[in-house]
């Protein structure tokens, strides 16, 4: 007799029963319809791949429609329409093609065992140019950083705008999120690689399968880094009055008498003035070579 534990427990390789029209030949008896707004750049897009979208549609008796007046896509279901949870699948897959997403990928939408996610990034961070550093550090160098989390996490990312789209396995795509938030929250994604590497590992140990993990785990600390504090703005009095004019050489040349002389007087009294300077200069640097010839003080025995 079957134990409790084996009842709960799901056997290695088994999967899902795929469900075909024979497990509902008569339809559907409502119908549902969605529509996307796409931008106007995807539009030469669309237009080229849209014959290969209503095909694919057509398989699973979706009704597929594009309108490039309004900027729109729409499916509906019909009549024919055996699988319920197509026409899901299928509003997924005309809101990836309206985010940039190529036709490829966003068609993997409607297999079993594939989703997609939409994280939307711009709205968790408020400072437009922090944003735009931490965008790029998701990305990397060359987009190597995306391309590590691709082959870590067996997800299509694709970073457009302030949306992080992706299309892959829910457990890729939970891991995929997780990379999406923690960086817009200042973490880098290096650390969220790392972790995620070594679960990798740990899973091909069948003793451990079982086991916490958490020894093994790297644990990362947050620093706190001085920055400069800005100098505080000292708020002044509020005054009726302008500020005194400053005064000009007119002015000043009235103050000391210099208005009154003569241009002989003038010139006669700035070479006095240049005569003293040198002389102060040149005393200044007798006494610099004179303290070459002072004797040091000896000390007294």
């Amino acid at each position: 007799m079957a134990t409790r534990e084996d009842v709960l427990t799901v056997p290695e390789g088994w999967t899902e029963p795929k469900f075909s029209v024979e497990d509902n030949p008569h339809g559907l008896a409502a119908k549902s319809s969605f529509a996307v707004l796409f931008p106007k750049y995807r539009e030469k897009y669309l237009r080229q791949w849209w014959p290969l979208v209503k095909k694919k549609f057509a398989e699973y008796n979706i009704k597929a429609d594009l309108d490039l007046v309004e900027g729109s896509m729409a499916v509906s279901t019909t009549r024919k329409t055996w699988d319920p949870f197509m026409i899901v699948n299928a509003r997924d897959c005309i809101k990836l093609l309206s985010r940039s997403v190529p036709y490829e990928h966003a068609i993997k939408v409607l297999e079993d065992g594939v989703a997609c996610d939409i994280i939307k990034i711009k709205s968790m961070v408020r400072n437009s140019e922090r944003f735009i550093k931490r965008r790029q550090r998701l990305i990397g160098p060359d987009g190597s950083t995306l391309k590590a989390i691709e082959l870590l996490t067996n997800c299509y990312v694709l970073v457009q705008g302030g949306t992080v789209a992706a299309v892959g396995p829910h457990k890729g795509l939970r891991e995929v999120r997780k990379i999406a938030e923690d960086t817009m929250r200042n973490i880098h994604p290096v650390y969220n690689i790392k972790t995620i590497m070594i679960k990798h590992e740990l899973s091909k140990d069948e003793n451990l399968r079982y086991e916490s993990w958490d020894r093994f785990l790297p644990r990362f600390k947050t620093k706190n880094v001085k920055r400069k504090q800005q100098k505080k703005r000292v708020k002044k009095e509020y005054t009726p009055f302008p500020p005194p004019q400053p005064e000009s050489k007119v002015d000043k040349e009235l103050a000391t008498g210099e208005y009154f002389l003569k241009s002989k007087q003038i010139h006669a009294r700035k070479k006095e003035d240049r005569v003293e300077k040198d002389k102060k200069a040149k005393e200044k640097r007798q006494q610099k070579r004179n303290q070459a010839f002072i004797p040091p003080k000896e000390k007294k025995n």
